[in-house]
C-alpha cells in the first residue's frame, strides 16, 4: 500500500496489491482522472493517459488553445459552467448570484490511517498501517472556498474510500448548493449498471441494464435511503458475472436524501457521480464555517460480483460496524408483533417468551404497543413510558420476568416519530417537521419529529436513556416508519431550510451515538418499515437491520439475495414466521423458512405456542443447529451461486476462513414434473480436503465439488404421493460440509 505523488509531472498514484488510482494536476489547476482499475507498475510519468483533442462545438479554457476543454477531460471533481457541460460534483451560490467555481490544486497531505469524518459515519481503521490517506487542497481565488477532497486507500482489498469538506475562507456567505462525496470519470461506457430496487416488503431487487448515452440513477429524496433505491450501484463489463470479470461497487455511507448517477457524453465517457441529493439541499457557509459530505466508497474487483462482494462484506463488517456485538453472533431471538400485534398483557408476554425459552430462544422482544396511549396506530408515539393497563410493573418488571426465565430482554422504539394524540405532542406542536400555513401530511397516523433541532433529540434521548437505565434491556428495535414530507424545521431561519433535510439525519446519528456510547452491550437493530433505511449510514451504530417487514421465505430469496451484493450476512434480520404469511398469505413449509432465516441474524417472529407438538420439535432442532454453526452462517465467506431472478432455483453458501467447514442453501420455488438432472458448483473450499455432508455421510474432495458439482437432483418424478411434503413447491435443502482433516 502506498501514495507517491511525483513533483516534476504533478502526479499522485495511490496503490496495493489489487488496485492503482491515478490523477494529476491539470494545466488549469483542476485535478485530473488517469486511471483507475487492477493494480499496473508505478512510473514516474502518466502523462500519455491525458488525453485532448480540438473538438468542433467546443469551448476552451485558454485563449489560443484549441485542445483543453475540460467538456473532454476526465475529472477528479467537475464543475459546471466552466468548459464543462456534464452534471457538476459541487456548485456554491455566491452573493452575486454566480455558481461558478474555479478550484485549483493548492497543496496536500499524505497520512497514516484515516481520519475520522465528525458527526457522520464512516470506514475506519484500528491501527495506522491498514490504511493511508491523501488530502488534496483545492482553493477558488474569488470566494476564497477551499475544497479538500480526501482518498483513503486501505492495505488490504480493492478499496477506495473519498468524501469531500468546502470551507469558507472568503469574506462573504456562501450557499453550496451541490456537494457530491465521489465524483469519478471513466473513459468509457462499456458498462452494464446493476441497481437495487423495489418497494416496501420487496427491498433491494436486481435489475440491470446496459449504460448508454445520456443520464442513468437511482435516488431518494424522502428524508431516507428508502425502501425503493438502495445508496449502491455497480458498474461490470459485459461478460462479467458472480465468478469472473471486472466489476466496480459504488457504495453511499449515509442514511438521507440521495443521488447515485452515470452520465455518458455522446463521446462515450461516464461520469459516475453519488452523494446528497442536490435537490432542495442549500447549506448555508458563513465565513470560516465547513461542510463535510459523507464518505463514498467505491470497490474494484477482477473476480466478478462475488469478490467485489466478498470485498464489501469484510470491509463493513469489520471496519464500518462497531463496538461489542460487531464480531459476535448474534443471539436467537422471537419477537411478538406477527403473534400479538397490540393485543397483549405481560403474562400473555412471559407465556410466549416461556415457550421461546423452552424451545432454546435467548432473547425475547417486546415490539409496538407498550407505551402512552397506543391500543392501535393512531396514539401514543412519543410518549416513552410504559402503558400500567398492560404492563401494571413496567418495562423494569418485565424484563426481571424476562431475565428470570434465563432469557435476555429486547425492547421496540420509534424515537423519530409522534402521534398528535400523545401528550409529547399536545406539549410541543412545534416539533414536527411541517410547513408554516400548509397541512401537514400523516403516514401510519405519525408525524415526523423535528430532529435538526437539538432540543428535541435531547428530549428523547432523556426518555430512552431512563427506560434503559432502570429495565434489563438487552437489544433495540429502532423502528422509523414514514418518509418526510413538509420538510421545514421551525427551529431554522429562512436561508437555512435547505439544510434540514441533512439535519435531521445527524440528529438521528446523534441520538444514536450517544446510546451507544451509553450503553455500549445493547444490541441495536435497524428498521425503517423493514429495509426502508438498511444503508451502510445506519450500520455504523446499528450492526444489524430488518431486511424487510416481508416474512415470507419465498420473496425473501429474491430480497436477501440482493442485499448480500453489498452487506455482510450478519446485518440482515432475518425470521421464521407464521403460515399463511401475514405479508402474501402463502403456505411455505418450516424447513423452507428456516433454511432462508439461517443466512442472516436468525429468529422467530410467531407464538410457538400455537405450533403443534411435532413443528415444536422441529423448531427446537432448527435452534439447535443455528446455534451449533451461527458463526458459519454469519461470518464465513459468502458466495451467490444461483440466482432467483433468473431462475426457479436459488443457491448461494458460506464457508469458513478455514475452509472447514461450509453450508450450501439450495431453494426452489416452484415444483415441475420429470425435471432434469441438475448440479450446482460449490465455491471457495480447498481442492485437497475430503469434505463430508453431515446428512448423510457422503464424502467428496474439494475439487469435486467445485469442479464437478454437487447434484441436487431430486430423483423423484414428483408423483409420489408420499413424498409431496418434500419435494412440493418452496422445497429447499440445505447442506454442510466438513472437513475430514
Amino acid at each position: 500500500m502506498s501514495i507517491i505523488f511525483n513533483e516534476s509531472t504533478k502526479t499522485f498514484h495511490l496503490y496495493n496489491r489489487e488496485i492503482s488510482y491515478i490523477m494529476t494536476v491539470l494545466p488549469n489547476g483542476h485535478m485530473g482522472q488517469l486511471y483507475f482499475g487492477k493494480r499496473v507498475h508505478h512510473r514516474e510519468d502518466y502523462s500519455y493517459l491525458y488525453e485532448t483533442m480540438p473538438r468542433p462545438m467546443t469551448s476552451y479554457v485558454f485563449e489560443g488553445d484549441h485542445t483543453f476543454s475540460l467538456e473532454h477531460i476526465k475529472q477528479e471533481y467537475g464543475v459546471y459552467g466552466t468548459t464543462d457541460y456534464r452534471r457538476p460534483a459541487v456548485e456554491i451560490l455566491q452573493p452575486n448570484g454566480s455558481r461558478l467555481c474555479d478550484f485549483r490544486y493548492k497543496g496536500h497531505e499524505i497520512m497514516k490511517g484515516k481520519p475520522e469524518l465528525p458527526g457522520l459515519p464512516a470506514t475506519y481503521t484500528e491501527n495506522e498501517d491498514e490504511a493511508q490517506t491523501l488530502c488534496l487542497t483545492l482553493e477558488d481565488p474569488l470566494t476564497g472556498a477551499v475544497l479538500e477532497l480526501l482518498y483513503t486507500i486501505f492495505a488490504k482489498g480493492g478499496i477506495l474510500a473519498r468524501s469531500a469538506k468546502v470551507t469558507n475562507k472568503g469574506t462573504e456567505e456562501l450557499h453550496l448548493t451541490t456537494a457530491m462525496s465521489l465524483c469519478m470519470d471513466l473513459p468509457d461506457c462499456d458498462y452494464e449498471w446493476l441497481q437495487f430496487s423495489g418497494a416496501w416488503a420487496r427491498e433491494r431487487h436486481l435489475k440491470v441494464r446496459r449504460l448508454e448515452q445520456g443520464i442513468q440513477a437511482v435516488d431518494s429524496r424522502r428524508g431516507n435511503s428508502s425502501h425503493e433505491h438502495n445508496p449502491f450501484v455497480v458498474l461490470r463489463r459485459p461478460g462479467t458475472n458472480e465468478f469472473q470479470g471486472e466489476a466496480i461497487g459504488f457504495s453511499l455511507i449515509y442514511s438521507g436524501n440521495f443521488l447515485a448517477q452515470a452520465e455518458v457524453d455522446t463521446h462515450d465517457t461516464t461520469r459516475v457521480l453519488m452523494g446528497i441529493h442536490p435537490m432542495g439541499f442549500d447549506w448555508k457557509l458563513e465565513k470560516g464555517e465547513s461542510f463535510q459530505t459523507p464518505e463514498a466508497v467505491m470497490v474494484y474487483s477482477e473476480e466478478g460480483l462475488n469478490g467485489m462482494s466478498q470485498t464489501f462484506h469484510r470491509l463493513y463488517q469489520k471496519r464500518l460496524a462497531r463496538g461489542y456485538w460487531r464480531d459476535r453472533p448474534r443471539p436467537i431471538l422471537n419477537n411478538n408483533w406477527e403473534a400479538t400485534y397490540f393485543d397483549f398483557t405481560e403474562d400473555r408476554l412471559v407465556e410466549i417468551a416461556g415457550k421461546a425459552k423452552e424451545c432454546g430462544v435467548e432473547l425475547f422482544v417486546l415490539d409496538d404497543g407498550w407505551f402512552g396511549q397506543r391500543n392501535d396506530d393512531h396514539a401514543g408515539l412519543g410518549d416513552w413510558e410504559a402503558n400500567p393497563k398492560r404492563l401494571p410493573r413496567g418495562i423494569t418488571g418485565l424484563s426481571e420476568r424476562i431475565e428470570k426465565l434465563g432469557m435476555k430482554f429486547g425492547l421496540w422504539f420509534e424515537p423519530e416519530m409522534v402521534n398528535k394524540d400523545s401528550g409529547l405532542y399536545r406539549a410541543h406542536p412545534d416539533w414536527i417537521l411541517s410547513t408554516p400555513g400548509r397541512s401537514a401530511s400523516h403516514g401510519r397516523n405519525q408525524y415526523v419529529l423535528d430532529f435538526s433541532c437539538k432540543e428535541v433529540v435531547d428530549c428523547i434521548y432523556t426518555m430512552m436513556e431512563k427506560i434503559l437505565s432502570e429495565a434489563k434491556i438487552s437489544y433495540i428495535k429502532w423502528d422509523m416508519n414514514r418518509s418526510i414530507t413538509e420538510c421545514y424545521s421551525a427551529a431554522l431561519p429562512p436561508k437555512r431550510q435547505g439544510e434540514v433535510f441533512h439535519r435531521y439525519i445527524l440528529g438521528v446519528y446523534d441520538l444514536y451515538e450517544r446510546l451507544n456510547q451509553n450503553f455500549p452491550h445493547i444490541l441495536f437493530e435497524s428498521c425503517a418499515s423493514g429495509g426502508g433505511r438498511f444503508d451502510p449510514g445506519i450500520l455504523y451504530y446499528a450492526p444489524q437491520g430488518w431486511a424487510s417487514d416481508d416474512s415470507d421465505a419465498a420473496e425473501r430469496l429474491k430480497i436477501q439475495y440482493g442485499t448480500s451484493f453489498c452487506y455482510p450476512i450478519s446485518s440482515i434480520g432475518s425470521h421464521v414466521s407464521v403460515a399463511p404469511n401475514h405479508q402474501v398469505f402463502r403456505n411455505t413449509p418450516l424447513s423452507t423458512r428456516a433454511n432462508v432465516a439461517y443466512f442472516g441474524t436468525f429468529g422467530y417472529e410467531l407464538d410457538l405456542n400455537k405450533l403443534t407438538e411435532e413443528e415444536q420439535e422441529t423448531v427446537k432442532k432448527q435452534i439447535a443447529f443455528m446455534k451449533e454453526y451461527r458463526e458459519l452462517f454469519q461470518f464465513g465467506t459468502f458466495y451467490r451461486l444461483v440466482s432467483p431472478f433468473d431462475s426457479n432455483i436459488t443457491c448461494w453458501m458460506v464457508v469458513n476462513e478455514e475452509q472447514t467447514e461450509a453450508a450450501v442453501g439450495w431453494y426452489r420455488t416452484l415444483n415441475h414434473v420429470n425435471m432434469p438432472y441438475t448440479r450446482v458448483k460449490l465455491h471457495g473450499l480447498n481442492p485437497d480436503f475430503c469434505y463430508e455432508e453431515q446428512s448423510t455421510g457422503k464424502k467428496y474432495f474439494g475439487d469435486e465439488l467445485m469442479n464437478i458439482g454437487l447434484i441436487t437432483s431430486d430423483g423423484m418424478s414428483g408423483q409420489v404421493e408420499e413424498n409431496k411434503g418434500e419435494y412440493g413447491d418452496f422445497s429447499s435443502r440445505l447442506y454442510v460440509f466438513k472437513a475430514a482433516l
